[in-house]
């Protein structure tokens, strides 16, 4: 065995023939050489043709190029991953900007909707409440036991797209075939987890092909009590691993996080992995500018999982550049679907209570008399140099606001970051356009580059698999008892520095996709380094910290197989 993350550099096994070309672990298909094809029990079983990996990925291609529709794409990238693991994810390391569009979002969302009509193979562990008392043997049927990174999900908030049932269990897959490809964690360490505890979408439930449990959402205390045992389950089975939290309802999502933060190694990917990725792309726009970011103003147009999350670490990035707690307060103002966020008015959820301005800071900004503004109005009165927006709700930056926030600021940083690409607040050729082609723009879904007034505007995607893969390698090499604010804080500023001046001048804020692997290992090295350098978990000598990451990272390249059975003789 190599390194831990890396997977095995030898595959022995007492199957042979068929079981081999079946299972994505060990099937190579024409790779197979003169060699193992004799010693496996596979002559004959195969055409005659011997094929390189690199003739594979070219054949590969040419299949998925040939299909009328993304999803169509999405399908066969699946079947593939089924059929042989490695090249899947050699044709995906490969051609990251190409592919990662459609092994997450946008096409992903379409997806989860269909899930039940188009999958063909199942993946991961599926629980649901029937599971309650024997979640530990579920977990311990996965045929890899040494799991070290988990992503699951409940399936009730998929992007801007929400109770998708059972289809949710796309999410955690294109997940963790991300946390592959762009870090390097081998297949055997990664588990994709579906609570299935039931929908609430009532067209799943009336449609007889629906494949998941057939039942009304568990909630209450019965809902608590089978995440406690999913909790319990993992740290008796998996107690070396790492668990991403992925698309709950910001309801739970929140509890959720600070309840179990102190008993295993977690984080919420849509709170603290968006705020990481966002912060980056600020800080990358802040190279630009020139304006220190204890002078920033940020407006949030809406107020869940991601928006609170952003300002979350926004406020601690300020602070930990000098920022009094009166400027970061003063800093940032929330807008959900009732207007401002205000001391005085009643809020039903609890985390917007931290992002709901006092009436100092309305007195401040010139909106105490303003029982109702509209975002025109809050932004001509709080001149704000960053806009986010995290409603899942097209059109929600109009003309009006762009062109109000372009008066008061040279260049303003404008965040789209809802997807898949239909949720978008604004496309980027509006913003561009609106503010005179002087807005900063990054979003969350894939956009294409703008040209304005002969300028070309590269627009780079606030896309969270910037951030999570580096995260979950370094959580996991570091040992760090808990992922928590400080760790993202160090993400976001390795991001940060990762764009080149190059792509700053054209407008990106964020590097290409094609850089994810080597952006995930400076990522993950920040981490280790931060954390050794703290006292938290594994200690690793500073010269030696790059070498770790990188001995860490697995490429998908094929190992020899070898069956420890020999051939019956035949009589």
């Amino acid at each position: 065995m190599s390194n831990g993350l890396r997977g095995p550099d030898r595959i022995e096994t007492r199957k042979r023939g068929i079981w081999l070309l079946k299972n994505p672990a060990t099937n190579k298909g024409l790779a197979f050489t003169p060699e193992e094809r004799e010693r496996c029990g596979l002559h004959g079983l195969l055409p005659a043709a011997l094929f390189t990996i690199e003739q594979q990925v070219e054949l590969e291609l040419e299949h998925l190029r040939e299909k009328g529709s993304e999803l169509e794409r999405y399908i066969g990238l699946a079947a593939l991953l089924h059929r042989n693991e490695v090249l899947f994810y050699r044709v995906l390391v490969e051609h990251l900007a190409e592919l990662m569009p459609i092994v997450y979002t946008p096409t992903v969302g379409e997806a989860c909707q269909r899930f039940s009509h188009i999958v063909r193979d199942m993946r991961g562990i599926w629980l649901t409440p029937d599971d309650l008392h024997c979640i530990p043997d579920r977990l311990r049927n996965f045929p890899y036991q040494d799991i070290r990174l988990i992503v699951v999900t409940d399936n009730e908030r998929i992007l801007g797209l929400g109770d998708q049932g059972a289809g949710g269990m796309g999410i955690p897959v294109g997940k963790l075939a991300l946390y592959v490809a762009g870090a390097g964690i081998h297949p055997s360490k990664v588990l994709p987890v579906s609570l299935d505890v039931g929908t609430n979408n009532s067209a799943l439930l009336e449609d007889p092909l629906y494949l998941g449990h057939r039942a009304r959402r568990l909630s209450g205390a019965a809902y608590d009590e089978f995440v406690e045992a999913f909790v319990a389950g993992v740290t008796e089975v998996f107690p070396h691993a790492v668990v991403q939290w992925e698309d709950f309802h910001k309801r739970n999502a929140f509890r959720i996080l600070e309840r179990y933060r102190p008993r295993i190694r977690c984080f919420n990917d849509d709170i603290q992995g968006t705020a990481g990725v966002a912060l980056a792309g600020i800080l990358a726009a802040l190279r630009l500018t020139g304006l220190p970011i204890r002078e920033q103003r940020a407006l949030f147009v809406g107020a869940g999982e991601a928006g609170t999350g952003i300002a979350r670490l926004l406020a601690a990035a300020m602070r930990e550049a000098g920022a009094t707690p009166q400027e970061v307060e003063s800093s940032r103002l929330a807008i959900d679907s009732q207007g401002l966020l205000r001391e005085g008015v009643p809020l039903s959820e609890p985390h917007k209570q931290e992002l709901a301005a006092s009436r100092a800071v309305l007195t401040r900004h010139g909106l105490d008399g303003a029982e109702h503004p509209t975002p025109e109005e809050v932004i001509a009165r709080f001149r704000p140099t960053i806009l986010v927006g995290a409603t899942a709700s097209p059109g929600t930056f109009t003309q009006a606001m762009i062109a109000e926030m372009a008066r008061h600021v040279e260049r303003p940083i404008v965040m789209p970051l809802s997807n898949p690409t239909s949720k978008a607040e604004c496309t980027p050729r509006e913003a561009i356009a609106w503010s005179g082609g002087r807005a900063l723009v990054a979003t969350g879904s894939p956009f294409a580059d703008v040209e304005h007034e002969g300028v070309r505007h590269v627009i780079g995607q606030s896309n969270n698999v910037f951030v999570f893969p580096g995260v979950g390698l370094g959580a996991i090499l570091s040992e760090t008892p808990q992922i928590d604010e400080a760790v993202f804080l160090v993400a976001a500023r390795t991001l940060a520095d990762c764009v080149s001046d190059a792509r700053l001048k054209q407008g990106a804020l964020f590097p290409d996709t094609s850089e994810l692997r080597s952006v995930s290992r400076r990522i993950a090295a920040a981490i280790v380094r931060y954390a050794s350098s703290a006292g938290l978990g594994r200690r690793v000598a500073e010269e030696e910290i790059d070498a770790l990451v990188r001995d860490s990272m697995w490429y998908p390249e094929y190992v020899p197989v070898w069956s420890t059975t020999a051939p019956a003789k035949r009589r």
